[in-house]
């Protein structure tokens, strides 16, 4: 029987989620960015990304961790302390009795050395997620030819060029895309760690830079290739924004690339 997955605001109730975000990125989690460089103020959308699609990863693999009497429920945030101390989300029942009331009710983030997590949850702490079930997968291999489907990544994905090519005949924008993509796989040739792992739709993909701004070395989208199975092929026929490239592949972990910033 297939899992149901619940989004993370189904399975709980945050009474204050915007105070509970702020002190998780403030005052607990390892610093990094979790806004995007172009965002007027800080509402932390890497960071609730982040949260809402690894609880549906640690669904499907049951590593949410409840007590024997269902009391209490907590999961691994796969974030850490400055001090690498891991980072627990920890709930109660919920009380309520409404028909549509949440299950469970957000108490805390916490640290792995909480008292209250250890207490409850101390023989069978929760676990982190997994994505790596085919470590090789996480890097490319240069000896694959890379074959994209041009019309497919234009047609399908048209609204997340650049205006200027938004606004060209389609001659120009194929002629674009395929002069970006011959340029991207020369340089991935000699240099594999541009290529960077993403997870999405249940499985891992790499992300190539796609320079389509003459005399711009800046990316503008994220081009999305994929190991065919059984071939020494990368298929690509997809694309995606900047900031939907960085939410899929933080994912993972922290982005260590000079291409892919938030």
């Amino acid at each position: 029987m297939p899992i149901v997955l619940q989004k993370i605001f189904e399975f709980a109730f945050f009474p204050k989620y915007e105070d509970d975000i702020k002190f998780l990125e403030e005052n607990l989690a390892d610093k990094e960015p979790w806004d995007f460089s172009d965002s007027s103020e800080r509402k932390h959308s890497i960071l609730r990304n982040y949260l809402e699609y690894y609880f549906r990863r640690l669904q499907e693999e049951m590593k949410v961790k409840f007590t024997k009497t269902n009391e209490y429920a907590a999961f691994n945030t796969g974030l850490v302390t400055s001090n690498q101390e891991a980072i627990f989300c920890f709930f109660e029942k919920n009380r309520a009795t409404k028909p549509d009331s949440s299950p469970y009710y957000f108490k805390y983030f916490m640290k792995i050395s909480d008292a209250r997590l250890l207490s409850h949850f101390g023989n069978e702490l929760p676990e982190t997620a997994n994505f790596f079930e085919k470590p090789e997968l996480l890097i490319l291999n240069p000896k694959y030819k890379i074959v994209p489907d041009i019309e497919h990544i234009i047609m399908d994905n048209k609204d997340r060029f650049p205006i200027h090519l938004q606004q060209a005949d389609n001659s120009e924008m194929r002629r674009q895309v395929h002069g970006a993509i011959e340029d991207v796989t020369k340089k991935v040739r000699t240099n594999y760690k541009i290529a960077i792992p993403q997870y999405y739709g249940g499985k891992i993909q790499l992300l190539l830079p796609l320079c389509l701004t003459s005399g711009s070395t800046n990316p503008d989208l994220a081009l999305v290739i994929d190991k065919v199975t059984g071939q020494d092929i990368y298929s690509a026929r997809t694309c995606l924004t900047l900031k939907m490239a960085y939410n899929n592949a933080r994912l993972i972990v922290k982005p260590q690339s000079d291409w892919l910033q938030p």
